[in-house]
């Protein structure tokens, strides 16, 4: 992956996403600092952007990840990763059931 390529996966397991199966993966890719939050229906995040890149995984939910600057929207449910390198602006948009999403940063990028 190119260090500014903005990549989706989504779910394929069978299994919804559980928060111990997704932080598993995340520790067996050698993800540090994995954390859990969450928001209600239709909170929103403005435009920012991050010095590290993010790798998040929504569990519950959905959520909509705006990118401005490539005229993208990325829109996301359980299961679904989003890896979003450092310096992307994004913003975001709660869906209508609210999201619990983990995160984690990748190291050295």
């Amino acid at each position: 992956m190119s260090t500014d390529e903005v990549r989706t996966t989504r779910w394929t397991d069978p299994e919804p996403p559980t928060e111990k199966g997704v932080r598993a993966r995340m520790e067996a890719e050698g993800l540090r600092g994995a954390y859990r939050w969450s928001n209600a229906p239709g909170d929103v995040y403005g435009a920012h952007r991050h010095s590290y890149h993010k790798v998040l995984y929504v569990v519950e939910g959905s959520i909509t990840f705006g990118l401005p600057e490539r005229g993208r929207e990325v829109p996301m449910e359980a299961g679904d990763r989003l890896d979003l390198p450092a310096g992307v602006l994004h913003d975001a948009v709660v869906g209508p059931q609210g999201v619990v999403c983990v995160e984690a940063h990748r190291s050295g990028a």
